[in-house]
């Protein structure tokens, strides 16, 4: 992969469930709107999560890192961006930020380096040839 690999925005609203009594996005909401995008990436590539652990395969997280910079509140317009900044067989790393539609503000950042794993082995595999595909062109 010559450069970073640009993926669907994804837009959210942050409804009542999301916030707390002041109306502010839990944090660990935060990582549910980046797996949410990171999963209709898949999907938007026509990679199923569900048909590959019939398989016993999985995308795993091996690590994440997280930057709160100002907090999301209720009824916002969020859009998660999402890039891949590298790309091996078996590692990504996806670039994530949420944004503030109306402000074009940073809410949050993050970094999640997700890898597939033979369920069965317990050990690293390489990702499908139709992901890898994607990525190289």
């Amino acid at each position: 992969m010559k450069k970073d690999f640009k993926c669907n925005d994804f837009p959210i609203i942050i409804f009542c469930e999301d916030t707390d009594f002041q109306g502010i996005v839990y944090h660990a909401n935060y990582l549910k709107y980046f797996e949410r995008a990171r999963t209709q990436f898949l999907i938007d590539q026509g990679i199923s999560q569900y048909e590959l652990e019939k398989l016993n395969r999985a995308f795993v997280i091996r690590d994440i890192n997280l930057r709160y910079i100002t907090p999301a509140r209720l009824e916002e317009n969020l859009i998660v961006k999402t890039s891949v900044t590298f790309i091996s067989k078996a590692r990504l790393l996806f670039c994530q930020h949420i944004i503030n539609v109306k402000n074009d503000t940073i809410i949050c950042r993050g970094e999640v380096e997700v890898c597939f794993l033979d369920l069965d082995k317990s050990k690293p595999k390489p990702f499908p040839e139709k992901l890898l595909t994607i990525f190289n062109g």
